[in-house]
């Protein structure tokens, strides 16, 4: 299924620091993961500060002041594309239906998605909602418990959540993890 063009879009959506001012759910903590950021390596750093020369690229973030992979994922992907100079805004869920329904993951709505367009709205590609080797959890957890009427969904749910949240691992260990991800899906385009 192709993807919609976005160009209605552009303009629509808060940039970064407005996004983080208007918190009103999880604000210092998502702070203290934006300033706790440390690029793994120079090239890295030296990837998304290259991308300053490339004026093809606008990049759309569906997100939710509530959503604690928001809070943990978004402050590394603003600090990249603070750096790469690619316009940024960020559409809060709630208030775009119709985007957030054409990025579902398996069918529901799950926060954060990045979506990179080209400067005409055409989808190049997209990442989140959790970095993959998180996300395999409740790819997991939706295969085996489809029905969420069943009287252990909530409990299997709940254990689900610990073993993402252990996946996560530690204060910033993932961000090296986000930081690799974006730059093989930047790299494709």
């Amino acid at each position: 299924m192709s993807k919609p063009n976005l160009s209605h879009k552009f303009g629509k959506g808060l940039p970064p620091k407005e996004f983080i001012a208007s918190m009103t759910k999880n604000q210092n903590e998502f702070q203290a993961n934006y300033d706790s950021f440390v690029w793994a390596s120079e090239e890295d750093r030296e990837f998304f500060e290259s991308l300053n020369y490339r004026d093809d690229l606008r990049v759309l973030i569906l997100a939710a002041d509530w959503c604690g992979d928001v809070v943990r994922n978004i402050p590394v992907v603003f600090q990249a594309l603070e750096i790469s100079g690619v316009p940024t805004e960020v559409l809060i869920m709630e208030n775009h239906p119709d985007v957030m329904d054409e990025f579902l993951t398996m069918g529901g709505r799950s926060v954060p998605i990045v979506i990179f367009a080209d400067t005409g709205g055409y989808v190049l590609g997209q990442w989140g909602p959790r970095p993959q080797h998180v996300q395999e959890v409740m790819v997991e957890f939706k295969r085996l418990n489809p029905d969420r009427e069943a009287a252990d969904y909530q409990d299997n749910m709940a254990e689900a959540r610990k073993e993402i949240l252990k996946r996560y691992g530690e204060g910033t260990e993932s961000h090296a993890v986000i930081i690799r991800e974006l730059r093989e899906l930047i790299s494709g385009f």
